[in-house]
């Protein structure tokens, strides 16, 4: 049984800092590229940022330099770090694990965590 557990979302002003984790209850999570996506009420999830089984990461053009994903290999976690946060940001974030075996794609969602970026 495969579970991605969210956690660390919540209520923040405009430019205040949050983190967000995710636990991977999943085997082999060192073969997965790990993302977070986000998504507004209204609109479309969008990809935040991707962190692959060797460490690269690739960011959203709106979230450069503002927030930073990582990962921890020995704990099954990803994080998300993010700094100056706007109210555009507010959105549900998902985490969100990927691999290819020989079966074909896995890939598996978390719940999402609500994150509200107001004054």
């Amino acid at each position: 049984q495969v579970q991605l557990v969210e956690s660390g979302g919540g209520l923040v002003q405009p430019g205040a800092s949050l983190r967000l984790s995710c636990a991977a209850l999943i085997t082999m999570f060192g073969e997965y590229t790990m993302a977070w996506y986000r998504q507004a009420p209204g609109k479309q999830r969008e990809l935040v940022a991707t962190i692959t089984t060797g460490g690269s990461t690739n960011y959203a053009d709106s979230v450069k330099g503002r927030f930073t994903i990582s990962r921890d290999n020995a704990k099954n976690t990803v994080s998300l770090q993010m700094n100056s946060l706007k109210p555009e940001d507010t959105a549900v974030y998902y985490c969100h694990a990927e691999r290819w075996g020989a079966a074909g794609r896995y890939a598996y969602w978390g719940q999402g965590t609500q994150v509200t970026v107001s004054s």
